[in-house]
């Protein structure tokens, strides 16, 4: 995909100023330039740019620096081989989530958070420039300090909120005094009002969309309130179900879906097309570009199509992400009901038949057609020939039998394919929260206040856009007459399926407290596609794909399912402790008025406070 124009790529293109470079390579990256934000509205953009390169979260959602999220660290995709993961383990220690920050470090949450406090004490001290332009140039500021402890609140809970530029990173002010956490609630607060002072000042939409594609809007704003605010009312941080916590939810999470939906926000019609198109992306709210644009400034490529397409059908990367059984079986049927309450008959021989049409939008498995690297009619094939996987020639082959195939670019999805050399210079960008969401996150608060028919609408609306049988009581395969904790239920169900491989999973988990419930003990399942040994055409490998895949399963495959047997190391063991990490051992040392978390070692902080 190619764009014009990127936010922090294209900044010499764009504004062609000598002083360009000193904003993307300056020596000491842990401020925003103050010649910058001292003068007019264009100079103070590209100090903001660099604020916005440092603090857009990557592909498949990852925002810290230990890569939390992934889907390897839930039932999504296990993780195969010898080598240790130790969040799908459950073997994490003191000092393994490291995303705290204790250096004067750019790169780091607390350095990535003074370089937006110097921005925004320069900015407003500025007598130049004009009102509103400032405001708008603020708005984007306080939104992205908001997401910088957004994210440090769900890892660790309260953190020591610093508002102005600090001399050390995360350990003390301005006067040289140390600082101590503030509660949880406090941190809340605090990321609320800046929240809300970003939506104050930020348009509805941007002139010149497609220039200023990717620039946080008002809906982006209310958006990331209502995520913060659903996590402050879930069973992580609300374990006795504070009704008020719930409401305030409700209220921010209504207010960003009337927001966003008067400005036109709707679902994409085809699930599949949703992260192929730019500006005018009517699902797209919080976004981080990328482009295929040749030059070294204007190159930004991302790595998502690399890594998971099979690693014969890429330069570089590869077969990452792979669909696990258990991802598998999560998706109901056609008619919305899961295997074995549906009217549509269901088998593990014949697990791709009849099923909610995501799942093949989204998972690629043997027989299936996926039209890749120039093969318009490409068929994959992934099953045992005499112990032998066929996939390749048995080398670099899914271990599970299935890859991950949303987001790919391929012929059916977006209009042309990407042929073997290019794999490493998509431009696909990513949506850290699409409108999807916003309805999920209504449905779970709506649900939350006992508003169960707010629920249910959004509910419906989800399933119909993805081509789920509405039934004959229109309810999309939903039960009907749900209670509270089955509705809670169903929305969690509803989010695996939409939001698969997206990295929203372990943090639904997490923040239902549902880690070890849901994943402890299991290695995952071994799937296995036999071709018979009797009854074989000899020219199958040549006919197979001319075939009907139903027949192909039914009269030439068998499946072997093992149990625990993906994983070569330990079986899960999510502990109760992981639902708030630890604070490392090195800022403790270089603080001395941190406490760490209960349930750690010497811990005395409360993150529930």
């Amino acid at each position: 995909m190619k764009k014009k124009y990127i936010l922090w790529t294209a900044l010499c293109s764009m504004f062609a100023l000598a002083s360009c470079e000193s904003v993307l390579d300056k020596t000491d990256l842990g401020a925003a330039d103050p010649d910058l934000v001292s003068g007019d509205s264009v100079l103070a953009n590209l100090s903001l740019n660099y604020i916005y390169n440092q603090n857009l979260p990557d592909w498949g959602g990852y925002t810290s620096i230990s890569a939390l999220g992934s889907s390897t660290y839930t039932e999504e995709s296990y993780n195969q081989g010898s080598s240790q993961n130790k969040y799908l383990e459950g073997a994490i220690a003191e000092n393994d989530v490291t995303d705290f920050g204790t250096a004067l470090n750019a790169t780091n949450n607390y350095g990535k958070i003074r370089t937006i406090n110097s921005f925004i004490s320069d900015l407003q001290l500025n007598p130049k420039m004009d009102a509103g332009a400032k405001n708008r140039l603020l708005a984007q500021a306080y939104f992205f300090r908001a997401w910088r402890y957004f994210e440090l609140v769900k890892l660790y809970g309260g953190v020591p909120l610093v508002l102005t530029p600090q001399n050390a990173v995360g350990i003390e002010n301005r006067e040289g005094t140390f600082l101590p956490r503030n509660t949880t609630s406090q941190c809340v607060k605090q990321i609320s009002a800046d929240l809300d002072s970003a939506a104050k000042y930020l348009p509805a939409t941007w002139a010149s969309p497609a220039a200023n594609w990717g620039r946080i809007t008002k809906g982006g704003a209310l958006a990331l309130k209502g995520r913060l605010l659903l996590y402050a009312a879930s069973p992580q941080f609300n374990p006795t179900d504070v009704n008020t916590k719930w409401q305030a939810a409700y209220d921010a999470n209504k207010a960003a879906y009337d927001a966003l939906t008067a400005n036109g926000s709707k679902l994409i019609a085809d699930y599949a097309k949703i992260w192929f198109t730019e500006s005018g992306n009517t699902e797209a709210v919080f976004v981080t570009g990328y482009n295929t644009s040749v030059g070294d400034q204007q190159r930004r490529n991302s790595g998502w199509e690399a890594s998971n397409r099979p690693k014969y059908s890429t330069v570089s990367g590869g077969g990452s992400n792979l669909p696990s059984w258990d991802m598998v079986k999560a998706y109901p049927m056609k008619d919305g009901k899961k295997p074995g309450d549906s009217k549509y008959a269901y088998s593990d021989l014949l697990f791709f038949k009849d099923r909610d049409p995501r799942f093949e939008k989204t998972i690629a498995y043997n027989g299936c057609t996926w039209p890749m690297s120039n093969v318009p009619n490409n068929r994959l094939w992934t099953y045992y020939a005499a112990g032998k996987s066929v996939e390749n020639g048995g080398v670099n082959f899914s271990f599970t039998g299935f890859y991950c195939k949303k987001a790919l670019q391929t012929s059916d999805v977006a209009g042309s394919t990407l042929d073997l050399s290019n794999t490493i210079y998509s431009g696909t960008d990513w949506q850290e929260i699409r409108f999807a969401e916003v309805m999920l996150n209504y449905a779970e608060s709506a649900a939350g206040v006992g508003k169960l028919d707010e629920a249910y609408t959004q509910l419906i609306n989800i399933r119909k856009r993805a081509g789920i049988e509405a039934g004959s009581d229109n309810l999309y395969g939903l039960k009907a007459n749900m209670s509270r904790a089955e509705m809670f239920k169903a929305i969690l169900d509803e989010r695996q399926v939409e939001f698969a491989f997206e990295g929203k999973r372990f943090w639904d988990l997490r923040r239902w407290r549902l880690l070890e419930s849901t994943l402890n003990g299991s290695k995952g399942t071994k799937v296995q596609i036999n071709l018979k040994t009797t009854g074989v055409p000899a020219d199958f490998a040549t006919s197979r794909d001319g075939m009907k895949l139903e027949d192909v399963y039914t009269n030439y495959f068998t499946i072997a399912l093992t149990p625990n047997a993906l994983m070569s190391r330990t079986a899960i063991n999510y502990l109760p402790k992981y639902y708030f990490f630890a604070i490392p051992t090195s800022a403790i040392d270089n603080n001395p008025l941190l406490k760490q978390n209960d349930g750690w070692t010497n811990g005395a902080f409360n993150p529930l406070e």
